[in-house]
């Protein structure tokens, strides 16, 4: 049986368990399962690039230098104005952001923090530059983002199709609180940790393919 759906995902883990009285258990499983690859992988597939996601605008806006990142943020990759020359921003920790743009200057943004803005009662990824803008500059972010989590509305995604063996042995991995010394645990966690460690080694593989390795100095030239 192919294993490219949600449907014929639950169905594989039902049957790899055997156990009839987990049923109503397996979507939590993989909605679990899902949850650790988020935290462990870093691939290609869940890069995006987009210029319209901090709080839906387009461009910076003058004079303000927070805003939401985009639904499912995991992981800033890169993060540049589109001027001419491109402005590469340089991340920075909290406390040097507060330490170095803490007052109102504005000018053009050369650094950004990520912090969580707990205000609304509900934490909020944020992202902070330095200066604020002084003016509507658009930008481009590249952004690791989550795996579109499996329901019965989205019923499959590209990891699944690309990697059916990492769903099911990490939602297995996920049922073992319920299986009480099962001897097929440590067998599921061995399967899943390879299957993991060699996906994120060919990712990494891919990357770096095609001509040799450069230098390149931070005006972006050989």
């Amino acid at each position: 049986m192919a294993i490219n759906t949600y449907a014929t995902l639950q169905t594989a883990v039902a049957n790899w368990l055997d156990r009839s009285d987990l049923t109503d258990r397996i979507p939590e499983f993989i909605a679990l399962a899902e949850a650790r690859m988020n935290r462990n992988l870093r691939l290609a597939l869940m890069l995006n690039v987009d210029q319209t996601t901090l709080g839906g605008a387009t461009t910076l806006v003058a004079g303000t230098r927070d805003y939401d990142l985009p639904s499912g943020y995991l992981q800033m990759v890169d993060f540049h104005l589109r001027t001419a020359p491109i402005t590469t921003l340089s991340y920075i920790t909290p406390e040097n952001m507060n330490r170095m743009w803490a007052g109102s200057q504005e000018g053009r943004p050369k650094t950004y923090t990520i912090f969580s803005d707990n205000a609304s009662g509900t934490p909020t990824k944020k992202v902070r530059l330095g200066p604020s803008p002084d003016t509507a500059y658009d930008y481009q972010i590249m952004f690791y983002k989550k795996i579109d989590a499996l329901s019965t509305a989205n019923t499959t995604e590209a990891m699944l199709t690309d990697n059916p063996d990492v769903y099911l042995y990490g939602s297995l991995l996920e049922a073992e609180p319920f299986l009480m010394n099962d001897q097929r645990v440590p067998l599921w966690a061995a399967a899943f940790k390879e299957a993991v460690d060699s996906l994120q080694e060919q990712d990494n593989k891919d990357r770096h393919s095609g001509s040799a390795m450069r230098v390149m100095n931070t005006g972006g030239y050989y």
